[in-house]
């Protein structure tokens, strides 16, 4: 494909499967650029949430204002994967959904704060409303069983939008059922529209696209830590009580990123049994990977005594992320690689042994970075034992 159109429209074909050197495009990098912009909104709003004593309503908003993030960002990328012809048209529509994530980001305050989804809602609308017009498009130029899913896809979405504007009307009281139950409905849209038959996402394409947006998530995590040290210390002048901080949460940071990328998963996404439970999986990776930085924040507050809560509550803000971070990561990505006992259980326990980093004190995020890099560690040292073992069980019959 040219890096330019030729044509302002072309027809919206399915690709091949089987296409050779199939990567991200530049508007794909762009698109996620934007929505780090999202994530870090809904992670500053979470910080002051679990800064100031209130962890149970910042984590259900952060989730709901999370869920709407990812689901509008992975419904794009499966889409694109088997649609994408880069023409101007497809350009013009995926610019109008990014707008919409920007829109969303401005409203996500309101809502963690005053409970005000208009923002949140109108934000996701444009989103939604701009992707079904692209099925609807895709239908348009379709035939037969390819043509049904599309419209299904496009009428889904739509229906769903709909059902969404209950966060509006609805008494406060009402709305996390509301949530609860449109989060199902959206869920079941995929299942329901590729029953008929399964679109031609491509593999390689969709794990290259996961990778690089934990990539982009872990950046805003480490930009976000930097940014709560750099004023911790030109405000505080607190260098001594925040380099443990800052050293673990390096570690930290850089370990979550080789556990994800220990592996490639491409080979795995065989069908949609194996890839529909691992691309909706990564909503947890996803919101953890996020989530770690919120801790290394609170971490900082709490050290300089702007938090409204215990040490052990500001270390577990970094540990159980941490820990869910790693089981999710061993559960939907890397046991399906692992040989021997001794490689499964790496993560596992490191997950453990983070969670008991909790009751390190001031030391906490500093030993759990040495934790995981200690894991990190283990497992290169026993995938190379097994790949040894193996060359030699090899030349020993031949």
């Amino acid at each position: 494909m040219t890096s330019q159109p030729e044509h302002p429209v072309r027809p919206m074909t399915a690709r091949s499967r089987h296409d050779t050197h199939r990567a991200a495009t530049p508007l794909e990098l762009f698109f996620d650029l934007v929505f780090v912009v999202a994530v870090a909104q809904a992670g500053v709003e979470l910080v002051h949430s679990l800064a100031d004593g209130h962890p149970g309503e910042g984590v259900l908003n952060y989730a709901m204002a999370f869920f709407a993030i990812w689901w509008a960002w992975m419904n794009f990328t499966w889409f694109a994967s088997a649609y994408d012809n880069d023409d101007a048209l497809y350009r013009v529509v995926t610019l109008v959904q990014m707008s919409g994530v920007l829109i969303l980001a401005a409203g996500i305050s309101r809502a963690f704060q005053e409970h005000d989804f208009t923002l949140l809602w109108l934000g996701y609308a444009v989103m939604r409303v701009a992707l079904a017009s692209q099925w609807l498009r895709a239908a348009s130029g379709a035939e037969g069983a390819e043509k049904r899913v599309a419209r299904r896809y496009a009428g889904g979405v739509l229906l769903c939008q709909v059902g969404w504007s209950g966060l509006l009307f609805l008494p406060e009281g009402g709305r996390s059922w509301v949530f609860l139950v449109m989060v199902v409905a959206e869920l079941c849209v995929p299942a329901y529209a590729e029953k008929v038959r399964p679109t031609t996402w491509h593999p390689h394409h969709i794990a290259e696209r996961y990778g690089l947006f934990t990539i982009i998530v872990l950046g805003e995590t480490i930009a976000a830590a930097t940014v709560a040290v750099k004023s911790g210390v030109d405000e505080h002048d607190a260098l001594d009580e925040l380099l443990p901080i800052a050293g673990g949460g390096l570690l930290l940071v850089f370990a979550a990123w080789w556990v994800y990328f220990a592996t490639p998963i491409a080979g795995h996404l065989r069908s949609n049994r194996e890839s529909f439970l691992w691309g909706y999986g990564h909503y947890l990776i996803f919101a953890l990977a996020a989530a770690i930085g919120v801790g290394l924040e609170v971490a900082v507050e709490e050290a300089l005594g702007e938090a409204h809560i215990s040490t052990l509550a500001a270390s577990a803000a970094v540990t159980v992320p941490t820990a869910l971070y790693l089981l999710a990561v061993w559960f939907l990505h890397a046991r399906h690689f692992k040989v021997g006992m001794a490689q499964q259980l790496v993560l596992p326990v490191t997950a453990a042994a983070v969670l008991a980093c909790t009751y390190a004190g001031q030391w906490a995020v500093l030993v759990t970075g040495l934790v995981m890099a200690a894991a990190v560690a283990t497992g290169v040292t026993l995938t190379a034992r097994t790949a040894r073992m193996g060359r030699m069980a090899r030349a020993g019959a031949n």
